[in-house]
């Protein structure tokens, strides 16, 4: 369960800014859109949240750098090769950040324990890595590493709270690599949960990307399957009545790249497709994917990971949810995780949209909104509705559209009709 997520100094992104699901002590929607955490301190998450700003104001960055950090942790210690530089991109518009490192850090719940993870580097290296666990009030700092600029090396601070062969995985550790991310693949039993959670738990798609239907397909096998994504189909109120996977021969093609260069390879084999039932009071017919239209097509492929996120209370991020996808749809599905019945685990949502009839007080709460926006500098800003403190009676659509929030586009003059089309 994400708590709150920080970046500094990535990307648009210089000082550092935050996003929180930890919500705050308004009662409004209390039953359906938050999740109880089990700390005194911080006794609810939102399930959700939507990020709202013009083009370019960093609102893909923000998810894109969980999206960064995920895959640092997954892959610096085995992918990653000695001596291989990562492609970070930090602040350029201000020559004291260029050269600054790029900082990560994430809070989260596992086994009802807060958890708060983080790191920063540069091209060259891991510059610190830290790890605090609050399994009281007060937080146990499990190990440090910082980099010390005159022995060109990193020393590390460790709590007697972190148990195994601490010095084993410190001499493994290469200077690109998470020390996490070693020890776990050493088979530590304190910091595998750990590194597993921030790899496994959180889902992402880009803009513009959908997940392949596969994954979908695949949940037609067994009769659970077919039936939770009929269910998840119709409930989005598609006229579809059934759904059937059929068996088409196909191939299976294959780049294998080795030192003699490029081999491919291709295999016959049967494939299975998707097939949609649909009926009306005059007769039935049977469609194919691709014969469906793009916002049926998205819904399908996206099926089978909102389905694995709410049974399994994962962290789905998905950058502009609504392309191609109707804002009643859209809806759907963000409701889909407001539903204790279908989101028993406290599955979560991260998602950004331009779509404004979304900002709609029985949808969200005020401290499930954010904005993102550029200041003088070109720095992205991030900021909560709730930092407005909207009246009760407020229109969120209109006063966000007039710019009562800001993270809208301004533009200098009108185009007249004439120059629009010239």
């Amino acid at each position: 369960m994400l708590l709150e997520f920080r970046i500094r100094n990535y990307r648009s992104i210089r000082d550092e800014i935050v996003i929180s699901f930890v919500a705050s002590k308004d009662k409004k929607l209390a039953d359906t859109h938050l999740a109880p955490t089990g700390i005194k301190s911080l006794p609810h998450v939102v399930r959700s949240a939507v990020v709202y700003g013009p083009n370019a104001s960093g609102k893909s960055t923000l998810l894109h750098a969980l999206h960064y950090m995920r895959a640092v942790v997954a892959e610096s210690a085995t992918i990653v090769q000695p001596g291989q530089p990562y492609n970070v991109q930090p602040f350029r518009l201000d020559t004291a950040y260029t050269s600054q490192p790029t900082e990560f850090e994430i809070t989260f719940l596992l086994g009802g324990v807060r958890h708060q993870y983080g790191f920063s580097l540069t091209p060259e290296r891991i510059v610190d890595e830290w790890l605090l666990v609050y399994r009281a009030a007060k937080p146990q700092q499990w190990f440090r590493r910082s980099f010390d600029e005159k022995t060109q090396s990193s020393v590390y601070e460790f709590s007697t709270h972190l148990t195994g062969p601490r010095k084993l995985w410190q001499e493994t550790t290469r200077p690109n690599a998470l020390f996490l991310s070693t020890a776990a693949q050493l088979n530590s039993e304190l910091l595998g949960p750990i590194f597993r959670w921030l790899v496994e738990q959180p889902v992402y798609f880009g803009a513009g990307l959908s997940p392949l239907p596969d994954s979908t397909t695949e949940l037609l096998q067994t009769e659970m399957g077919k039936r939770a994504v009929r269910d998840f189909l119709t409930s989005a109120d598609i006229s579809i009545s059934d759904v059937l996977s059929v068996p088409r021969q196909g191939f299976h093609q294959q780049i294998m790249f080795g030192p003699e260069g490029p081999k491919f390879s291709r295999e016959d084999r049967e494939i299975l497709m998707p097939q949609f039932v649909h009926k009306t009071e005059h007769g039935s017919a049977s469609f194919e994917l691709h014969e469906e239209s793009q916002g049926t097509q998205r819904l399908y492929a996206l099926a089978a990971p909102v389905l694995d996120v709410l049974k399994n209370g994962r962290l789905l991020i998905v950058d502009e949810l609504d392309s191609s996808l109707h804002p009643l749809l859209v809806r759907r599905l963000v409701r889909m995780f407001h539903q204790p019945e279908l989101n028993p685990h406290g599955a979560q949502l991260l998602f950004t949209t331009h779509d404004t009839s979304l900002l709609d007080r029985t949808l969200f709460r005020r401290d499930q909104i954010w904005f993102t926006e550029k200041d003088r500098d070109q720095s992205t800003r991030l900021y909560p509705l709730s930092d407005f403190s909207p009246r009760e009676t407020e229109a969120w659509e209109k006063g966000y559209l007039i710019g009562r929030y800001g993270a809208v586009p301004f533009f200098d003059e009108p185009v007249s009709p004439v120059q629009a089309v010239g």
